[in-house]
């Protein structure tokens, strides 16, 4: 089974060597450069990596371009700055090549140095609540490892382009009555600063994103 990851990139210059050298065999890593002003882009490329520039800033527009350019049966989705392991994503990938889900998000499990700041728990675990109030479906993690088959998600037709964007996947999945699961990966002190849960201010705007999409049609505000 062929399977695509999608890595959603800027400015992961450093990060990058270690994630790629850790992506299993018959894994094909697609990293989305969203205007990085590193050597990201040369970085991947001699790495092996194909490389899809998408000049719109936003972690959506980066997702959606990477899963655009993927051909694989399953299509993955996972940070590039070393929070999490490649090494792992047969966890999520697992259930969906065997037909037992058609939607695995890997839970994240903080190890020793991982930097999950405490504002960054609340806004992921009421996000949670509320997708759980919306769709009855329970999650403990909105995590960004994940993995489904990628005909199906872009079929879903999702329209966030920022970051919304992965829980817009989770909620639209939950409507068309996916089966959706989760499995503990482990969670790594990344390389470099977050752009999101580094500062209250990203989580903020990440959780108003959230809230958004959760607000669309069918909502509850």
């Amino acid at each position: 089974m062929e399977i695509d990851v999608v890595l959603p990139c800027l400015d992961e210059e450093a990060a990058l060597p270690w994630v790629l050298g850790r992506m299993p065999d018959g894994y094909r890593p697609i990293v989305v450069d969203n205007g990085s002003t590193d050597g990201s882009a040369r970085v991947a490329a001699e790495l092996g990596a194909l490389v899809v520039s998408e000049p719109r800033r936003g972690f959506g527009a980066a997702c959606h371009a990477g899963l655009l350019a993927a051909t694989g049966e399953v299509v993955c989705f996972m940070d590039a700055d070393a929070s999490l392991d490649p090494g792992q994503l047969p966890r999520v990938t697992g259930p969906v090549a065997s037909g037992r889900a058609d939607l695995v998000l890997g839970r994240r499990v903080a190890g020793p140095g991982a930097a999950w700041p405490l504002h960054a728990r609340l806004g992921n675990a009421f996000l949670g609540w509320r997708l759980a109030r919306r769709t009855g479906t329970r999650l403990r993690d909105i995590g960004p490892m994940r993995a489904c088959r990628r005909a199906d998600l872009v079929a879903l037709g999702l329209t966030d382009r920022r970051f919304g964007y992965p829980l817009e996947m989770v909620l639209r999945a939950a409507e068309r009555g996916w089966r959706i699961t989760e499995t503990g990966v482990d969670y790594l002190p990344r390389s470099g600063r977050s752009k999101v849960t580094g500062t209250v201010r990203g989580t903020l705007r990440a959780v108003g994103d959230m809230r958004r999409v959760l607000s669309g049609p069918g909502g509850t505000g």
